[in-house]
Order: C-alpha cells, then structure tokens, then sequence
C-alpha cells in the first residue's frame, strides 16, 4: 500500500472542514496495511457549532470518539448509503480506521460485512477489549497512532484469500472508470454475477453495481470541489452515464444539492 492518499473525495466542501478542524491521514503499522486505508484524526475546538458531511466510501470503519459534554465511545460504523452528517461543537478528537473495501472481515471473520451496511454498532458488543479513551486520550499524535496499531494487531487478523480477492476487484473498479456494467465486470474475471455479489456481500457489504456508482459520485464531487468550470455533459459521459441528467439525478440524491448548485458554492446546511 502506497501512503496514505491526499484527496479530498467524498468529504463535502472540504475547504470548509480543513478550516474548521485539524485533519490529519496516518500510515498503520506495515502489517496492517493490505488491510487499511489509513487512520485518520480530527481534532476541533470551535466557537460555533458546525456540521460535516461526508459522501461515505465503500470501507467500514471503526471510530473513537469524544465530543464536548460526552464520555468517549467508540463504534464499528458500517457502509454508509446515505450522506453522512455530523454535527461538532466545542472540544473534540476523533481517531478513525478506515479499512479497505474488503479488508475489514478479516478482523470480524464471524460476520459477513454487509451486517454492518447502514449501521453504526457500538464497539464493545464487537470488540470489548477495545478502550476508547486509550486512542483518544494521548496528545501526542504518535501515541495514538501507536495504540491503534496495537489494538488491531492484537485481533491477529488471519490471512483470507476471498478478502484479498474482494480488495483486489474493488480497486479494479475504483481505478477503471471503464468498468460500467456489472456482468461485463464479472465475466472478465471469470466469475458468475451471483458468485460476485456473494463475494461483494460477504467482504465488501455493498454490491459491485452500488460501488461503481458511488465512485462516479465521488469522482463528479471532486470535479465540482476542484475544476473552476465543469462540462457537465462531457463529465456524464466519461463517467459512464447515459446523459447529463442521470448524472444531475444521482448527485442531487447522494450530496443533496444539484452539482451546478454544488459547484457554485451551494452546499447541504
């Protein structure tokens, strides 16, 4: 796994978030990183309230937490299929994992992924050993790096050919705009349609057909983000779309505004 990535996809106005809190991607320990992303960590102190949104990304993440007035916790949240808002005030810290599509069943092996889809679980009924004042309590951002390490090498995640499997097709998709339809998709991998959403069920929790469209959302999010003009039209069908207005439709359902409103400055309150 190379280091963690530097783009901003899937976070809603991100220039916004960036100003408002300290926003830092970390590298795990080398064993852990055909399984993750990256950690990530917030830390806010804010004189107004404020609330983020996030387009989610096909990984499960778990996420210690600590807002202002709260005992810390932390959660397994699943797949987010909805536009995912939080709300921050005061004094926090947060200390995320994000996992790789597919990489998270290995820490979990008793559940197929897709039961967490859309839920967020509080980690003691997953993982009661886990302490989240542990993560959250050290200053020192190395320190908190070092006790995540700890904790998820000390799940002794095993290793799972179908996991290594679900990786490796997910990161097809998400770095081949050309994968458009599902069973073109499974065919070249010599697989059945079934054989694959299994697969996707099981290790991803999402199907192949919901990972190709959230990645068109995101890469639609990251040109309304970034570009200072956008050809809509053009975009849409790079992207795969039919025409403009299927694109238009998915983004309004998934960030809440139409993408020329998001563009010029108009974001979910």
């Amino acid at each position: 796994m190379a280091a963690p990535r530097r783009d901003t996809r899937g976070i809603v106005d991100a220039a916004e978030l960036f100003a408002r809190v300290r926003f830092r991607r970390r590298e795990p320990a080398a064993p852990l990183r055909p399984y993750l992303e990256h950690y990530w960590l917030i830390d806010w102190d804010l004189t107004q309230p404020y609330a983020s949104h996030v387009v989610p990304h096909p990984s499960v993440n778990v996420v210690f937490q600590q807002y202002a007035g709260q005992e810390p916790f932390g959660e397994v949240s699943g797949i987010g299929l909805e536009l995912f808002t939080q709300k921050l005030e005061g004094r926090g810290r947060v200390c995320g994992i994000q996992f790789r599509p597919g990489g998270f069943r290995p820490f979990a092996p008793d559940h197929a992924v897709s039961d967490w889809t859309g839920r967020r679980v509080r980690s003691p009924d997953v993982f009661p050993e886990a302490d989240a004042a542990a993560f959250l309590s050290p200053d020192d951002e190395d320190a908190r790096v070092a006790a995540l390490d700890a904790f998820l090498l000390g799940l002794d995640p095993q290793p799972d050919p179908q996991a290594d499997l679900a990786m490796a097709l997910v990161d097809r998709i998400r770095g081949d705009r050309t994968i458009r339809q599902v069973g073109d998709f499974a065919h070249a991998q010599g697989m059945t349609v079934r054989t694959l959403q299994r697969l996707f069920a099981g290790y991803v929790g999402v199907g192949p057909k919901w990972i190709i469209l959230r990645y068109r959302i995101h890469e639609a999010l990251e040109h309304a983000e970034t570009a200072r003009a956008v050809d809509w039209a053009a975009l849409a069908a790079d992207l795969g779309y039919a025409d403009q207005a299927h694109l238009v439709r998915d983004f309004a359902t998934t960030v809440g505004v139409p993408p020329t409103a998001y563009a010029s400055g108009i974001h979910p309150s």
